[in-house]
């Protein structure tokens, strides 16, 4: 029987059965809505506050500065425009080049209704240079978002310092931690951000359920219209069984951090070495200062594509750094921005690894590579 191996967790992780196993009673029985005044809605209005409790314990934050969505998506867009629509009487915004889309997009949706909006380039590991910020940002400059740690090709970005220069021009700072919140130590407080956005599906919490962390006074105008809902900011019944799931799963992964870090770091060096050892061409994208286990790989003079394809016959999941469709091949804007020639990038895929991994799958990921590429 063929080994399956999968290697994309920057995408999604497997749920944690004993996440699954929290969420099951408000699946099935304690299935009432959180906002009702009877009885019945006592057990899941109880599990409401508990969860935004240890979300915000594990990020170094207070549980009323939680707001619950349904992932990262929202999160960035509300963060986006949320703090652009507040009243506030400035209208830029700055992000950089490498961005999710869900940034990105959310972006272009302000510019279409008059806002500026400044994209920050990188250096060739993926990173903005505070100096870039410092001479871009300005007297109207509203809210300047930069990611934690980049999707594809895992440059940690020196958040603390961006976030000091903005707040010194008076401007609100934004994060998009999705790829970070989980696997890697984040300190609200310490890092100085107003907004801070992760989704459950990327620490092996449930799919379709996220956070924003607001910081206590921070102006931002409601999302979602509708109920009273979280302080009346966000509209709609709550998802307590994935709310539940998303709290445990973080709780589980902060709990055992370091080890898990330093295990990540174990799989990359093995699936390095051997590539290394093997004496083929590669190069690895997103410099030194990476998320663990996110591992950018390019291979001048092979495609992508193919590799990933040679891969998922063998029985591997990766991901790719472009994407094809009928007439052409398109390289992604990060490894554009990071001025990787075409030539180069089209040869490029994603490894990223989990807790779930085992030694023996970065070997037969690293051997797979090999087979291929050689």
């Amino acid at each position: 029987m063929k080994r399956f191996i999968y290697a994309d967790n920057a995408a999604t992780t497997q749920l944690d059965v004993s996440a699954f196993e929290k969420m099951k009673p408000y699946l099935l029985n304690e299935y009432g809505n959180a906002s009702q005044p009877y009885a019945f809605a006592r057990a899941p209005k109880t599990a409401l506050k508990e969860a935004r409790k240890i979300i915000a314990e594990c990020i170094g934050a207070m549980p009323e500065e939680i707001y619950f969505t349904s992932g990262g998506t929202e999160s960035d867009n509300w963060a986006i425009k949320g703090s652009a629509f507040s009243g506030i009487n400035k209208d830029e915004i700055i992000t950089s080049s490498i961005e999710h889309h869900a940034i990105l997009r959310a972006c272009e949706d302000a510019e279409k209704l008059g806002y500026s909006v400044a994209y920050l380039p990188v250096d060739k590991q993926g990173a903005v240079q505070p100096q870039t910020l410092a001479g871009t940002i300005g007297k109207n400059t509203c809210l300047v978002s930069i990611m934690f740690s980049n999707n594809e090709i895992g440059t940690i970005q020196d958040i603390s310092t961006l976030a000091q220069i903005a707040h010194d021009k008076g401007a609100l700072f934004h994060t998009d931690a999705v790829q970070a919140v989980g696997h890697y130590p984040i300190n609200v407080k310490e890092l100085g951000v107003d907004m801070l956005s992760a989704s459950a599906h990327k620490f092996n919490g449930p799919k379709g359920v996220g956070f924003l962390y607001v910081r206590s006074g921070t102006d931002i105008s409601s999302y979602m219209s509708g109920g009273s809902q979280e302080r009346g900011l966000r509209a709609g019944t709550e998802n307590i069984a994935s709310i539940v799931g998303m709290a445990h799963a973080l709780k589980m992964n902060i709990q055992d951090l370091p080890a898990n870090m330093e295990y990540l770091r174990n799989l990359e060096a093995c699936l390095l070495n051997l590539l290394t050892s093997g004496k083929v061409e590669f190069i690895r994208n997103g410099g030194s200062n990476t998320i663990p286990g996110n591992i950018s790989l390019s291979f001048p003079g092979h495609n992508g594509e193919t590799i990933l394809h040679r891969l998922d016959l063998m029985g591997i999941c990766v991901s790719t750094g472009s994407a094809c469709d009928s007439k052409e091949t398109q390289i992604s804007h990060v490894l554009q921005a990071i001025q990787l020639p075409d030539s180069v990038a089209i040869g490029t895929i994603r490894v990223s690894f989990g807790k779930n991994n085992t030694m023996q799958d970065a070997t037969c990921v690293g051997e797979a590579l090999l087979k291929i590429v050689r």
